[in-house]
């Protein structure tokens, strides 16, 4: 039996990046960039107006009233000139007046039959004006390699008329879903049988990384058949997760099957609480996951340990989960020997331990926003103690 931080350290070292792949830019959110990206061209490529008023050159302006020659909206493409004493109606991100070179906002003017008389005693040379490549310079570093794409440097890349990057790709992921007991949600059940939720459970959680149409098999408790749906399945996956049969039943064929496949083990059971029989394996750049059959097991393992992998196998170099120390507000007691993880909720002020810490109870997982983690080796916990709580990403 491993220890949780052996058994991660263990699997930091063998999820390897995806590799580069091209994709259009709308598919690429929630991505990490494979290369580093440059400006193809200067951003803005003109002098643009940053307000609504008028455009002169400051440098020919004493005070007097200037004479409005010309109106230049957004998406004016001719070149226009001003004599001196002009000045040009102007309108947010047009382009200035080849010999302008300050906009005063339209608030700080009076048009009369003189002309447009400027009441802005502060205003300066320059004013209201984005230079040229002031957002990016062709060929400057614009997004370096390992920048999660997130919706503003989606906009950001598309501001640089890009409509495609290299990225990590999304790991190919499976689900096989264990056991003789279990009934599909929408059918009755025959007695003793339960919903299967484990598979529902497992995409919703994927689908929060933009990870969609998980393929899902169910497999019956039976070595030959359940053999041959994880050998067909690794055949097109990059993270495969097997729900139950992965403990020391006379009906766990799990870690049987997967030897049989070529899964190499990194390590079966882990010093912990629930989850203690979760399997990890690999072959050659897969990973594969042996999940315990209960609800509340299946997700703690997940985003204690599946979660990270995935994060790590698009490039991902922050995980979604966030650890803090925070005060526990009610106490807990335990045997020593392993790491509890409980479901909590916490805030800014300390964090409370549920009830139902059962692994076969989800319905505390769903109120929950939190994991806490308490160590092995420590039996009691009072209120008012610090502990280690991983806030969970919804």
């Amino acid at each position: 039996m491993i220890t949780v931080a052996a058994a991660k350290t263990l699997l930091g070292q063998h999820a390897t990046p995806m590799p580069a792949k091209p994709l259009p830019l709308q598919d690429a959110a929630g991505l990490v960039l494979a290369a580093d990206v440059f400006a193809p061209q200067d951003i803005p490529a003109f002098r643009q107006s940053a307000m609504d008023g008028y455009a002169f050159a400051f440098h020919n302006w004493a005070g007097q009233p200037l004479s409005i020659t010309a109106t230049i909206p957004a998406g004016h493409t001719a070149r226009t000139t001003l004599a001196a004493g002009k000045a040009a109606r102007i309108f947010t991100g047009a382009p200035i007046p080849d010999n302008a070179d300050t906009v005063v906002i339209q608030e700080k003017t009076e048009v009369a039959a003189a002309g447009l008389h400027i009441r802005d005693e502060v205003i300066k040379a320059g004013a209201n004006v984005r230079p040229i490549g002031s957002e990016a310079r062709k060929g400057a570093l614009a997004l370096a390699a390992g920048t999660r794409l997130t919706p503003a440097a989606i906009g950001f890349l598309a501001t640089l008329g890009l409509d495609e990057v290299a990225v990590h790709a999304r790991p190919r992921i499976q689900v096989i879903v264990t056991g003789n007991e279990l009934q599909t949600p929408g059918h009755l059940l025959a007695y003793g049988q339960v919903y299967e939720a484990n598979s529902y459970t497992l995409c919703a959680a994927l689908a929060q990384l933009q990870l969609h149409n998980i393929p899902v098999h169910h497999a019956p408790d039976h070595a030959v058949h359940l053999q041959a749906i994880i050998a067909a399945a690794l055949d097109t996956t990059d993270v495969l997760l097997l729900t139950g049969g992965v403990s020391v039943g006379d009906y766990d064929y799990v870690a049987q099957a997967l030897g049989n496949c070529g899964v190499e083990t990194l390590f079966h059971k882990v010093a912990q609480k629930p989850g203690k029989p979760l399997f990890a394996g690999r072959l050659e750049d897969k990973l594969v996951f042996g999940l315990p059959g209960n609800p509340s097991s299946v997700l703690t393992c997940f985003y204690e340990y599946v979660l990270p992998v995935i994060e790590q196998k698009m490039g991902i170099t922050y995980s979604n989960v966030q650890a803090q120390t925070l005060v526990l507000r009610n106490a807990y007691q335990k045997a020593a020997g392993l790491t509890h993880f409980l479901k909590g909720q916490c805030d800014a002020g300390g964090v409370t331990l549920l009830t139902g810490q059962e692994s076969y109870k989800l319905h505390s997982f769903a109120v929950a926003n939190c994991l806490v983690q308490l160590d092995a080796d420590q039996t009691s916990f009072a209120a008012g103690d610090p502990v280690i709580v991983h806030r969970l990403p919804f």
